[in-house]
């Protein structure tokens, strides 16, 4: 009987395989992340996300910009009248008619009497004149708006003009009349916002609708969205040691 010699086992060669760059000693094929894995997927969105942003507050700061130089200033001029009780009426009395000819002021009665002072057509008065009244003064400001100044503070002094002279007629009744507190006179500011005003709500607002499209975007499939998946090392078939030749 011939003696078999065992097999030494540590004299077995390992398998070796090799990986996408050569040899690597492992016991199967080694994948690596790419582009396409998950650290390139979210670089890809937040770099995509961020130009959207910065293409919204370009283009809205753009459009401000050019609609503040090519909209002609307007200015604002106004006119304070004031109510004044008589012996038979009271300051709340006052206080409640300046109210009500507040509300009133920009009726077509009183701007069909103010038109020709103002030099304007009613429609004209209606859409740039405009009142305001305080709870705590019987008080009632008058303000035009117009693309000139002598304009608007001619408007809003024909307006308060008129607005007194209804009240005279209606003062028997009423107890109270109106009285001109402070006349209108020539604006030397635009009222109307610069170019560098409009830029920034342009931008703003562009900003803000970028990000809303980035929110409301349909959305890809699941399995487009998912990073591929990093594929992992194949387990090699196991090696009997202990094998006879």
């Amino acid at each position: 009987m011939t003696d078999m010699a065992p097999t030494n086992a540590s004299h077995a060669p390992h398998p070796t395989t090799t990986g996408p760059t050569g040899p690597t000693g492992t016991t199967g094929p080694i994948g690596t992340i790419g582009p396409t894995g998950p650290t390139g997927f979210i670089r890809l969105r937040s770099r995509s996300r961020r130009s959207a942003l910065a293409a919204g507050l370009l283009l809205g700061g753009l459009a401000g910009g050019v609609y503040g130089m090519v909209t002609p200033p307007t200015y604002t001029a106004t006119s304070y009248v004031v109510a004044v009780p008589d012996g038979e009426s009271d300051p709340q009395s006052a206080l409640g008619f300046a109210q009500a000819y507040g509300r009133v002021a920009t009726q077509p009665a009183i701007l069909a009497d103010a038109r020709t002072r103002a030099g304007v057509p009613v429609r004209i008065l209606r859409a740039n004149v405009r009142t305001a009244t305080s709870p705590d003064a019987p008080m009632v400001a008058v303000s035009a708006t117009s693309t000139r100044p002598g304009l608007a503070a001619d408007m809003a002094n024909a307006v308060s003009r008129a607005l007194t002279r209804h009240a005279a007629d209606a003062g028997q009744a009423t107890h109270v009349r109106l009285t001109r507190f402070a006349r209108a006179t020539a604006p030397t500011e635009a009222s109307s916002a610069p170019p560098a005003v409009t830029g920034l709500v342009g931008a703003s607002a562009g900003g803000l609708l970028g990000g809303l499209l980035l929110l409301v975007r349909p959305r890809g499939t699941a399995h487009d969205d998912a990073p591929a998946p990093a594929r992992v090392p194949v387990p090699a078939p196991a090696v009997d040691v202990h094998a006879q030749p």
